[in-house]
């Protein structure tokens, strides 16, 4: 991290894919990088970090445990985050990308919000794959593999997974038959079997279902 840049934020979005559910885009501002220095335990839960990764090369258990860190961190005040969610139907109308988008702006203001970051320009974002900030957000990099490569990344692809995942498992209880608790909206083959036997909900993307 340059020395001169005093936050630096990452960004990822989570639900790209799958056939039903939200889509879910974290942005995520480090404050202060001892949270990434050494953590070596969790002072939430008393669990050792595990070594921080992309969210999906992490056990659903591992990504808890950084999960309940990174809130902890937030409210000392070493981090901030924010994850937006867009909804299947919105989806559907806009398509994947306008939502997409949508999300990201909106979680890149709000962290934005409680801060002077653009009046300062002395923060840096990075963000994963194809995704880009506002053009207003002058210091941003797009990084292919970024989640794997960034630590900071890596935390806004937990804290959107995390998220989105809980989110699924209450849609879980209401629509009990589809088992999105196992697949979380992707189009598994036993979740195409549950439509065939119950139909679609209005949770299902019905643009991603041929």
């Amino acid at each position: 991290m340059n020395k001169d840049m005093k936050y630096i934020v990452g960004i990822d979005e989570v639900g790209r894919g799958p056939i039903a559910g939200p889509v879910a885009v974290c942005a995520f501002l480090i404050k202060d990088q001892k949270i990434l220095e050494s953590p070596a335990t969790s002072p939430t839960c008393g669990k050792k970090l595990p070594k921080l990764k992309d969210s999906k090369k992490l056990s659903k258990k591992q990504r808890e445990v950084w999960f309940e860190y990174l809130k902890v961190a937030k409210t000392e005040g070493f981090c901030d985050y924010s994850v937006s969610f867009v909804s299947s139907e919105n989806i559907d109308k806009f398509g994947i990308n306008k939502c997409i988008q949508k999300a990201l702006n909106k979680s890149l203001s709000d962290v934005f919000a409680s801060t002077q970051l653009l009046v300062a320009s002395s923060y840096s974002i990075f963000l994963d794959g194809g995704l880009h900030a506002p053009i207003e957000y002058i210091n941003q990099e797009t990084v292919i593999k970024g989640d794997e490569l960034h630590p900071v990344i890596s935390c806004a692809s937990i804290m959107a997974k995390v998220m989105r995942d809980r989110v699924m498992e209450a849609f879980a209880k209401k629509y009990p038959e589809y088992g999105f608790k196992n697949h979380v909206g992707y189009g598994t083959k036993a979740h195409y079997d549950a439509i065939k036997k119950h139909g679609q909900t209005s949770i299902h993307r019905k643009t991603f279902i041929h």
